[in-house]
């Protein structure tokens, strides 16, 4: 216990149990309190316990992504132009060394090339049918794209835990000059992390060529020139006046639908209806977006890898705990502002950077599909404390489940009803070894057709107590249907 009390005889205490695993039943001012594993009970007055952090009896809701009746047009798209990198008007800085990315954008953009060229002799191995050399590039992050001669030759990213990387890769060269073209790419700006203001950001080397007659070839130290942001960047492609600025394509006569490092346009109706609106970008790869304009903001869809387990809030936590969606897209919904929108004529600007296929963008209304919620019979509530410490004649207020579905929903049926002993958690509840018959009875009577209801956790509530001497817990889904719904 970590008790704290004044020289006038206030008192306040936190009553804690550690361990992951067991309940425990403890006295303290000559007074018994059962607190669950892992938790902690707050006592304002060191006697009437207010709140335990294993009995949050909130609402949590089950969401479901439904299609629009909104249809994109026509995409059109602008490919970057690698080649233009050599237009000497375009270079920002000319250095011998590799630069730091943020000391040269000064976060002007996400992206930084680093541009150098190499002289292959005719008469080298490779050449003649021998195995081609490697690029080896070491990025202190987020990410780079490997062009070689204009073509994409690879790509390598960091990671949560690491943002550090080394790209290691073929590369075909020709005889004669060949110019290598690193696009090194920031997610963000460091904001978390011990001294993060002194991390790195971009390709600060080695840098070397491997597989040549010579051997290996440094060229870290070579000249290098330097080229902030991208042609589509400067003349605001994701602006409605700087889509006027280029020739766009019409993407369905463009064969190759994965091209690197290109711009995609098109236009759209928004939907009907108020509910929050996402845009499923599950056919495309990394890059940015804009409506009207304005950011959505990066997208990333990368699989997410890990070990989804079932999950406990007991024990420390640590990032691998309690992952979900692992081998899906890290992310693949991206929030769209309603009031963003146009009533018609939206347009929509996606930059990809590794490539993908944007007819298979759509958009996508958010919708609750159920709620649940799980209350102790003895949940603590600070209400009755006021009524206890201040001898106030208010009524004493028990353990109550809340249900609320989202605005033009209403409650259309139980999912899952018991008070007794339940197990699992919002989608996958089990009844447990106690169960008081009228659960469900109680739920649909109380809930069904209404848009919100409250049901008291009580033994008189359900009839009888289904198992004296045991703590039992009312825990409830609800399915939410459209108003206009029943069934």
């Amino acid at each position: 216990a970590y008790v704290y009390s004044t020289k006038s005889g206030d008192c306040a205490a936190f009553l804690s149990n550690y361990d992951t695993k067991s309940s425990v039943r403890v006295m303290f001012n000559n007074m018994h309190y059962n607190l669950p594993p892992w938790s902690i009970s707050i006592l304002p007055d060191c006697r009437n316990a207010v709140f335990n952090t294993a009995k949050v009896g909130v609402q949590t809701s089950q969401m479901q992504m439904l299609p629009t009746n909104t249809h994109m047009l026509s995409w059109e798209r602008f490919d970057e132009d690698v080649s233009s990198l050599d237009d000497s008007s375009a270079i920002a800085i000319t250095a011998s060394g590799l630069l730091e990315q943020l000391n040269v954008t000064r976060d002007t953009s996400d992206y930084l090339w680093y541009i150098t060229s190499v002289d292959i002799g005719s008469s080298e191995s490779f050449l003649r049918g021998g195995e081609l050399p490697s690029l080896v590039v070491q990025s202190t992050g987020h990410a780079v794209h490997v062009f070689i001669n204009g073509q994409l030759s690879g790509s390598a990213f960091g990671t949560r835990e690491d943002r550090r990387f080394r790209y290691i890769g073929p590369v075909n060269l020709r005889a004669g000059t060949n110019r290598i073209a690193l696009l090194s790419v920031a997610v963000g700006l460091p904001n978390v992390g011990g001294h993060f203001e002194t991390w790195n950001t971009g390709i600060l080397g080695p840098v070397v060529l491997r597989g040549l007659d010579q051997g290996k070839w440094d060229l870290s130290w070579q000249k290098w020139n330097y080229q902030v942001g991208l042609k589509g960047e400067a003349m605001n492609l994701a602006s409605p006046n700087g889509i006027t600025s280029v020739e766009w394509m019409q993407s369905a006569l463009v064969s190759d639908k994965n091209q690197p490092l290109t711009w995609h346009k098109t236009y759209f109706d928004a939907p009907d209806g108020d509910e929050p609106l996402a845009l499923d970008m599950e056919g495309m790869g990394k890059g940015q977006i804009w409506i009207n304009g304005l950011s959505i903001g990066r997208y990333w869809t990368a699989l997410a890898a890990g070990d989804c387990k079932g999950c406990s809030y007991a024990g420390t936590f640590r990032p691998p705990k309690c992952q979900v969606g692992c081998g899906q897209p890290t992310q693949r919904w991206y929030h769209v502002p309603r009031s963003w929108l146009k009533p018609n004529h939206n347009l929509l600007v996606v930059f990809e950077e590794l490539g993908g296929d944007p007819s298979k963008i759509s958009l996508a209304k958010r919708s609750v599909s159920s709620v649940c919620a799980d209350v102790s019979e003895f949940q603590s509530n600070v209400r009755n404390w006021h009524i206890e410490s201040y001898g106030k004649s208010e009524e004493f207020h028990p353990p109550k489940v809340h249900l609320h579905c989202s605005s033009g929903q209403t409650i259309s049926s139980i999912k899952f009803a018991s008070f007794g002993t339940p197990l699992g958690t919002c989608g996958s509840y089990e009844q447990g070894v106690c169960h008081s018959p009228s659960s469900y009875s109680i739920l649909e009577k109380k809930c069904i057709g209404k848009p919100r209801c409250t049901v008291t956790v009580s033994n008189s509530n359900f009839g009888h107590d289904p198992c004296p001497n045991v703590l039992k817990r009312l825990t409830v889904e609800a399915v939410c249907a459209p108003t206009k719904w029943r069934g």
